[in-house]
């Protein structure tokens, strides 16, 4: 499998890539949606909890679906093994944005490759969802008493995260 690109040239909130054309028939959309990499959005057992716990994002800006899964499973398994089925997990954000890319060949033979910036609107490599500052990405609920443990899954997640999170415990 090819290596993800390096995703600090994707984290900073831009307008959605679009393509306009003043010739109709190159107004298109090419390449589709990514293959979604996020198995689950809600885990454990919906039923009423006395606590909510949130992690919200710090800052402004794009993560990617591959760092929202890996945040998933983290906690999911630590939440797991410590409460079994006595909590429920929601991933708040959902990946719609379409991350593209043009790559340029260089070397010997380069010039039949690729078109360069000719029709430079790129091929789809992934997907990360836009995230506002102060947004909730993770909602856990859960009985009062596993409050401690519910702050360490969530801080855990927020390591897999590429931007600073906040733990916020409501009752």
């Amino acid at each position: 499998m090819a290596r993800l690109r390096k995703f600090s040239a994707y984290q900073n909130l831009e307008r959605p890539y679009t393509r306009i054309s003043k010739y109709t028939k190159k107004n298109f959309v090419r390449g589709g949606f990514p293959h979604k990499k996020i198995v689950r959005f809600n885990m454990g057992t919906l039923k009423k909890y006395d606590t909510m716990i949130r992690l919200n994002a710090g800052r402004s800006m794009n993560i990617r679906q591959e760092a929202l899964e890996s945040a998933r499973v983290v906690s999911n398994r630590y939440l797991e093994k410590l409460l079994g089925k006595n909590f429920h997990l929601l991933l708040k954000v959902y990946p719609f944005h379409v991350l593209r890319e043009n790559p340029l060949a260089s070397g010997a033979g380069a010039d039949r490759m690729s078109t360069g910036m000719k029709m430079s609107y790129g091929k789809t490599i992934g997907a990360a969802a836009r995230i506002m500052e102060g947004q909730t990405v993770f909602e856990l609920r859960l009985d009062k008493k596993d409050i401690k443990v519910g702050r360490e899954a969530l801080g855990r997640s927020a390591t897999k995260l590429p931007c600073t999170c906040k733990v916020v415990v409501s009752q």
